[in-house]
C-alpha cells in the first residue's frame, strides 16, 4: 500500500522540481502528473515492510553466479486513468522475466524485468516496468598489456614511408602555435537553429505554433501542448541572475586561453574577470594561466525563459542573485562563439 494519499503538496513539489506549469496539475479539478506514477509507490528509507523476499532471493542466486554487478537500463509506463488528490494507491510488484544471457559492453548478465500493478482506490491506474542489467563486469586488459599483433591488411595501413616519418619528426620540433580548441557542442537536427542564431549574434527561442508557449532549450515538440511546430523569436538580450554556482577545476588548456570577443558582439570581454575560459579572475588571480574559480548562472531571461551561460563582467564572489545581465557574445576560437552574460551597468550594486 502507498504511504500517502495523491496529495497536492507533493505534486506541487514535482511541478516546482522539474519546471512543468501545466494548469492541469493545479486548482479545485488538479490531477497529478501521470509520470509521478512511481512516485507513490515508494516506500522511503523505511521501506515496506510487508514486501515479500523475492527479489533478494532472485539477487543472490545471481551473484553467487558471479553477475556481481548491477545497472538500471530503463522503465516503461502504462497510465490507465489519472490521479487526483485523495486517491488511495495500491500496487503488485512482480518478477516478470530474467532474459537468456546477454554480453554487453559493461560484461555477461541477465535483464531482470519488474511489473507493478497500481491501482487507485482499487481502480487499475497503471503499469510500471523497470529493467536492470545484473551481469560480471568484462575483463579490461592492463594499460601495460603487450599490443596484439597486427595483421598484414592492418600492418600495411599502419606503415609510413621513410620521408613520412621524417617530416613527423620535424613537426614535432617546430610545432604548430595554436591555441587548444574548446569541444565543439553537439548540434543535431533540433537544436542546429539556434547554433544558426548565435553565429549570426542572434539569441533564439523556439515558440510553439500551436499554443505560442516559449521554450528553452530547444526541443522537438511543445511540453505544454504536444505540438511539433514551432517558429522563434529572438531575446532581447535582458535578463536576470536566477541561480548560479562557482566552477572549480584544474587547469585545462582549451578553458584557460583568452577569450576573443566576437566583432560587434558587446563590450571587449577578451580578459573578463570570472569569464569561463578567461586568463582573468579578478584582482586575486596570481597565475594568469591557471584555472580561476568562474561562476556560471541560470539566466531568466526577460521573456520568461531560462538558460544556463557563463556570468562575466564581474569578479565570481561577487555575483548575486537578482543581478540585471546583458546578453553578449565571446569568441572562444577562430570558428566558435558563445552566448554568455555581462552584469549590466550599474548592477554591482
Amino acid at each position: 500500500m502507498g504511504k500517502d494519499l495523491v496529495n497536492e503538496p507533493m505534486i506541487r513539489h514535482w511541478c516546482e522540481a522539474v519546471g512543468d506549469t501545466h494548469p492541469a496539475y493545479r486548482g479545485p479539478d488538479a490531477i497529478a502528473p501521470p509520470t509521478m506514477l512511481q512516485a507513490w509507490t515508494m516506500g522511503g528509507l523505511s521501506g515496506h515492510a510487508d514486501r515479500s523476499g523475492a527479489y533478494d532471493e532472485l539477487s543472490r542466486l545471481l551473484d553467487s553466479a558471479g553477475y556481481t554487478s548491477i545497472v538500471a537500463t530503463d522503465c516503461e509506463q502504462e497510465y490507465l486513468r489519472p490521479l487526483r488528490p485523495g486517491d488511495r494507491i495500491t500496487f503488485d510488484s512482480v518478477i516478470e522475466s530474467v532474459s537468456e544471457r546477454k554480453t554487453t559492453k559493461l560484461g555477461t548478465g541477465h535483464f531482470i524485468t519488474t511489473r507493478m500493478d497500481i491501482r487507485a482506490d482499487g481502480e487499475p491506474a497503471g503499469t510500471h516496468r523497470f529493467r536492470v542489467l545484473k551481469y560480471a563486469p568484462a575483463a579490461r586488459l592492463p594499460k601495460t598489456a603487450e599490443r596484439p599483433k597486427a595483421t598484414e591488411p592492418a600492418r600495411a595501413v599502419e606503415q609510413r614511408t621513410a620521408a613520412e616519418q621524417s617530416a613527423a619528426a620535424e613537426h614535432r620540433k617546430t610545432p604548430e602555435r595554436r591555441p587548444p580548441r574548446r569541444p565543439r557542442p553537439v548540434i543535431n537536427r533540433d537544436n542546429a537553429g539556434f547554433w544558426e542564431g548565435v553565429r549570426g549574434h542572434r539569441l533564439l527561442i523556439q515558440r510553439c505554433t500551436g499554443c505560442r508557449t516559449l521554450r528553452f532549450p530547444w526541443l522537438p515538440g511543445c511540453n505544454a501542448c504536444g505540438s511539433p511546430d514551432w517558429d522563434t523569436v529572438e531575446a532581447s538580450g535582458a535578463g536576470t541572475v536566477f541561480s548560479y554556482v562557482v566552477m572549480h577545476h584544474p587547469p585545462f588548456p582549451a578553458f584557460t586561453v583568452p577569450d576573443q570577443p566576437a566583432d560587434g558582439a558587446g563590450p571587449d570581454a577578451a580578459a573578463v574577470p570570472g569569464a569561463a575560459g578567461s586568463d582573468a579572475a579578478g584582482p586575486d588571480a596570481a597565475d594568469p594561466g591557471a584555472a580561476s574559480p568562474y561562476a556560471v548562472g541560470l539566466i531568466e531571461l526577460a521573456e520568461g525563459v531560462r538558460m544556463v551561460s557563463n556570468i562575466v563582467g564581474i569578479p565570481y564572489d561577487k555575483v548575486r542573485i537578482g543581478m540585471p545581465v546583458r546578453l553578449e557574445f565571446l569568441r572562444a576560437d577562430e570558428e566558435l562563439e558563445l552566448p554568455v552574460f555581462r552584469v549590466a551597468e550599474g548592477g554591482e550594486g
